[in-house]
């Protein structure tokens, strides 16, 4: 098989006949189908294969394990998916320094299980099982932890990259501390694969907490909410997490308490007496937070933490006139609220999401449609307006990617 000049021999001669094939509707990108996939096993290969690529003017995406490959628009243009998990080794762990640098293709769940033998942890906790690392920074995926530990973008302080035309690029070391300049590792946090493929990263560590316990407490309405949330939020008790579930009639806020065995009991009792006033508290051993399971629709609605009140009752609000079923999680006190939607057309969601981005370009922040159907991501724009900041992120790509190679179309603006 042969498209735009770049055949599979070419490719399996850059990482081996067994890591090149050709590509099946399972690796479809928001239904535009691949010709081929490769494996690549070193820096170098990644190179390699970014030369033929452009050469042949055909576009690359990169992907890891796959578990964002539904989060940005459907690609113009897709002939080589540039698979990353073969690059799975920890390449050099600074117990003493908490420092960490792993190859893309490490699974985090698994780093996070050779890391505890150190008590140590990456402080990030995406809810996809199964992440690799170049995906969560590519994706800037974050979970409950971004309260007390930040995202990814906090975390990184390294980053190896292959450009489109072959060029591998680094920025960062393995200190915390690094000369002010240019910060690539922070501009392709959360690229999407959009400006090159990230081939390694470094990372800063911390302890892992001895232990943890769960405070949750049920509310009765969205201003019941917002108020626990900010009661706990402001407190002397520095949560790791404030978690809102608001599913039906199950309508919580849980905070995750970690300490040292003989501080703990104090933060527990403090979290009960400042919840105690929005409902009925109970306490759990452990990290218990809501999950949520994935839907086929998902919106995340960015918003300061003030807002809380205002996101429930709005999206709820919104979905209840066009009969639609929302089911809410989210980060409560970092103000990142996620809503599964189901039932109705695409129209009605469609509509749902304009009336939510209308509120929100009103009272700040912006509404990301996270996961959908190719037709909802055509009728309403992934990203929402992106304001002024779009000409200098179009700026960007064309500096990093100017055939535009990588990832055509899955960007902001289908950059």
């Amino acid at each position: 098989m042969q498209t735009r000049d770049l055949s599979l021999e070419q490719l399996q001669n850059v990482v081996g006949g067994e890591h090149a094939r050709e590509a099946t509707r399972q690796d479809a990108v928001d239904g535009v189908v691949p010709s081929f996939v490769a494996r690549p096993g070193s820096v170098e290969e990644i190179s390699e294969l970014m030369r033929l690529a452009s050469g042949a003017g055909a576009a690359v995406v990169p992907r890891g394990a796959g578990t964002k490959m539904h989060l940005g628009n459907p690609p113009h243009r897709a002939e080589v998916i540039v698979d990353m998990t073969r690059m799975d080794r920890v390449l050099e762990h600074a117990a003493a320094d908490q420092v960490l640098r792993v190859q893309a293709g490490v699974k985090l769940d698994e780093l996070q299980e050779e890391l505890a033998a150190s008590k140590q942890m990456l402080a990030i906790d995406p809810p996809e099982h199964g992440a690799t690392i170049g995906g969560v920074v590519a994706a800037n995926a974050s979970g409950p932890l971004r309260l007390r530990y930040g995202t990814i973008r906090d975390l990184i302080i390294g980053i190896r990259v292959v450009l489109s035309d072959g060029t591998v690029a680094k920025a960062g070391g393995k200190v915390v501390k690094n000369v002010a300049g240019y910060d690539l590792s922070k501009l392709f946090t959360g690229s999407l694969g959009t400006l090159g493929v990230i081939a390694e990263a470094n990372f800063r560590l911390h302890p892992i907490p001895e232990v943890a316990r769960t405070v949750t407490v049920a509310v009765e309405d969205a201003g019941g909410a917002a108020g626990a949330a900010r009661a706990v939020a402001r407190s002397q008790i520095v949560p790791s997490a404030v978690e809102l579930l608001w599913d039906g009639d199950r309508r919580e806020i849980s905070v995750l308490l970690e300490s040292i065995p003989g501080g703990i009991g104090a933060k527990v009792e403090t979290a009960r007496f400042l919840l105690r006033p929005f409902g009925e508290v109970r306490e759990e051993e452990g990290r218990v937070l809501p999950e949520m399971e994935p839907a086929e629709v998902e919106l995340k609605v960015n918003a300061p933490p003030a807002e809380l009140s205002g996101v429930i009752e709005s999206v709820t609000g919104a979905a209840e006139r066009r009969g639609l079923w929302v089911s809410l999680r989210g980060h409560a006190a970092s103000g990142v609220t996620f809503a599964a939607v189901s039932g109705g057309g695409e129209e009605d969601i469609s509509d749902l999401i304009a009336e939510l981005r209308e509120i929100r370009s009103r009272r700040g922040g912006s509404v990301v449609l996270t996961r959908a159907t190719v037709g909802l991501k055509r009728r309403a724009e992934v990203w929402g307006y992106a304001g002024d900041a779009f000409e200098l992120m179009r700026r960007v790509k064309e500096k990093f990617d100017p055939p535009g190679t990588m990832s055509p179309g899955r960007f902001v603006g289908g950059i």
